[in-house]
């Protein structure tokens, strides 16, 4: 028999996403950041103190280019796809995209414009989405304790540790599960992460309330009704004094 096992203790719930700072890297070369579906996209230009124009394009699966963000004539000029949900800032030549989607993720190319000489560096954008809201559930059966541990999210990486110890980590695809004896006490904590946020969850592991504690209630009562029965008389009134005392004892009165 299957026994769900809900009266744990919750020790402590942790979760950050991050909103990710992203860096155009050495010229001509291609950098590669990651960004979180639904938070800030922060991309951040190499400030060249002489330049007189700057452009941000992206190469679509197509093949062609779309020209995300612009500054010319000390000018900006935003897409309409980030015109609503974007802000630049001049003092650290930063452009904040809010509330990613999957849509923004890509290649961008920089050209910055400074002295009729045209420096290139490219990023590339991938995005994901963060791990949600972290689940975990217990099942006690026969001989063992099932702990399953559940959350959305891209590329999740999972580990579970036992009162600090690291029993099991990898790749997760839906939830994860661990078996453990039915027998195990402590604190045991499923921990996820992806490349854009974390979480953790730890509770309070008590050994599973089965088929052990009903042997030793069954073993008391049989003790006591064998007591009873050798210490009884052929009285009848006596015999049922006794069976009531019995039974009030099985019902805790």
């Amino acid at each position: 028999m299957m026994l769900i096992f809900g009266l744990m203790l919750l020790l402590l719930q942790t979760a950050a996403c991050l909103d990710q700072l992203c860096r155009f890297g050495q010229i001509h070369s291609i950098s590669q950041c990651y960004a979180a579906l639904g938070h800030k996209l922060n991309l951040q230009m190499k400030p060249y103190p002489s330049y007189t124009e700057l452009y941000l394009y992206k190469t679509l699966n197509d093949g062609s280019r779309l020209d995300v963000f612009s500054i010319t004539d000390n000018k900006e000029h935003k897409h309409e796809s980030i015109r609503n949900r974007s802000e630049f800032f001049f003092d650290n030549m930063t452009l904040i995209i809010n509330n990613v989607t999957r849509a923004d993720s890509g290649r961008y190319t920089l050209d910055v414009i400074e002295i009729d000489v045209i420096i290139s560096s490219d990023l590339q954008v991938i995005v994901e989405a963060p791990i949600g809201s972290l689940e975990v559930s217990i099942i006690c059966s026969a001989n063992q304790t099932s702990v399953f541990c559940s959350s959305k999210g891209d590329k999740i990486i999972y580990s579970w540790t036992l009162n600090g110890k690291i029993l099991e980590e990898g790749p997760m695809f839906g939830n994860s599960r661990i078996d453990l004896d039915d027998r195990t006490d402590g604190d045991i904590s499923c921990s996820l992460k992806n490349n854009v946020s974390h979480a953790q969850k730890t509770i309070r592991l008590k050994p599973c309330p089965g088929e052990i504690l009903l042997h030793e209630c069954s073993c008391v009562y049989i003790h006591t009704y064998i007591h009873i029965k050798h210490s009884s008389t052929n009285d009848e009134e006596q015999s049922s004094f006794l069976t009531g005392l019995l039974m009030d004892s099985m019902h805790g009165t």
